[in-house]
């Protein structure tokens, strides 16, 4: 089976390895950007994903670069403690919650694929233009360079999986009447910072309410020696503009916006304005998302990753979504008889499942709570127990784990993904008959 892969991030290149450790090895992977960068700031692999990752052989080296998460404390916009829950192996997981610089997994995921599937297998600066299917069911695409004019490769393929991100072009040609962007009105800025490690010291903490909000996480565990951690910030704000601001990563933010909004966030347990001020750079974004799709299944050709299900980065579900989704279609399409069942297992499995994790996170996910508090005692509380039950937070925090799939029970209980694991596993079955 020849596969090709559109967009070398996280979901592509958690496929191609997918696919690989599947017993899949001719699989081609087309990037636009001209070489494979590590950049970005942080992020969170759930225990979900980085089970996926441990499986693919990759957790002794993500767990040397980033930091084990232990726990995850709410906060209200006045610093008050809301909710308090242990993270990773701390909450009773096998696998840890990493948080951990994007381009560093990024480039942990490039290099496994480089020495697994070799040097020739990704074409940089191949950006995708179109698609077609062949009279012997395959399927052909076509790829321009940077100037958008003249086609570099034609790729020939028995499936094209797009994981070309939130602006899939994979996405635009098959559905070419467009489902638009839908802006929620937030402004989010990213950055990172050098800063005193806060709390246990692999603490994630999240201040505030929908209108204003800031979580923050150290993602490097290489200063840890020196009483200094690299930490990562995102900052969020309701804004009252219709119209929706620049869609650029790299889009610079004004510094001195981002303190005045944030002006009064200087707490006993985190700097968060000395964070703010300290930053090499401060990147803006809109919190954007789209309307879950009614089907990914187009026999040969399907979609993964943000391509798939762009989401509001609620729970750190993103990239991990993207690592669950490459490895039931390697496993689907390792699997079945035809790759158009695989193609369409994997959308009867994934596409519910996300479009659930999109909806949820329009409404906060478990960050709920916050916005709870904030109407209901605006002012502050003395016990938070006066202002919810401790059912009610526990229902918000395990619903929101029920959605994405990742209680502790149910994930550390369920059954490999690896079709290696699942052969072995049968093997032992007919041995014992």
């Amino acid at each position: 089976m020849k596969v090709v892969i559109v967009g070398g991030g996280i979901g592509g290149l958690s496929l191609g390895l997918s696919l690989c450790a599947a017993g899949l090895e001719d699989i081609d992977i087309y990037e636009s950007a001209p070489v494979v960068r590590e950049l970005g700031v942080g992020i969170n692999v759930l225990p979900h994903a980085v089970r996926e990752l441990t499986e693919l052989g990759l957790q002794d080296e993500l767990s040397q670069i980033g930091v084990a998460t232990a726990d995850f404390t709410y906060y209200s916009r006045l610093g008050q403690r809301i909710w308090h829950e242990p993270l990773g192996i701390a909450a009773g997981y096998r696998w840890p919650q990493l948080s951990i610089h994007r381009g560093e997994l990024l480039g942990v995921l490039h290099r496994a694929v480089l020495k697994r599937l070799g040097p020739d297998r990704i074409h940089t600066n191949h950006h995708f233009s179109r698609f077609g299917y062949r009279e012997d069911g395959g399927v052909w695409a076509e790829f321009v360079g940077r100037d958008a004019e003249r086609v570099v490769a034609r790729a020939e393929s028995d499936l094209l999986v797009g994981c070309d991100g939130i602006h899939s072009s994979v996405r635009n040609a098959l559905y070419p009447e467009g489902d638009p962007l839908r802006w929620s009105g937030v402004i989010m800025w990213r950055g990172v910072s050098q800063g005193r490690p806060f709390l246990s010291g692999r603490s994630m903490v999240n201040i505030g309410s929908s209108k204003r909000r800031t979580v923050v996480y150290p993602i490097s565990r290489s200063q840890d020696e020196r009483s200094s951690s690299v930490i990562n910030w995102v900052a969020t704000c309701k804004v009252s503009a219709s119209e929706m601001p620049p869609q650029d990563w790299t889009y610079v933010a004004q510094r001195e916006e981002v303190l005045k909004t944030f002006a009064d966030f200087t707490f006993d347990f985190l700097d968060v304005v000395r964070l703010i001020r300290d930053a090499e750079a401060i990147y803006q974004y809109p919190m954007v998302d789209k309307d879950p799709l009614p089907s990914w299944d187009f026999g040969r050709v399907t979609l993964l990753g943000d391509a798939a299900h762009p989401m509001h980065p609620v729970g750190g579900n993103g990239a991990s979504q993207a690592i669950l989704d490459a490895r039931v279609l390697a496993r689907e399409l390792a699997l079945r008889q035809t790759i158009e069942a695989g193609v369409s297992a994997y959308d009867s499995q994934r596409r519910p499942a996300t479009a659930a994790v999109v909806r949820s996170n329009r409404k906060a996910g478990p960050h709920r709570c916050q916005d709870l508090v904030e109407a209901r005692a605006p002012e502050g509380f003395k016990d938070i127990l006066d202002v919810m039950t401790r059912q009610e937070l526990e229902a918000i925090a395990d619903d929101y784990k029920l959605v994405t799939g990742s209680e502790v029970e149910r994930l550390n209980s369920r059954e490999s993904l690896s079709v290696t694991a699942l052969a072995a596993s049968e093997s032992d079955v007919s041995g014992a008959r």
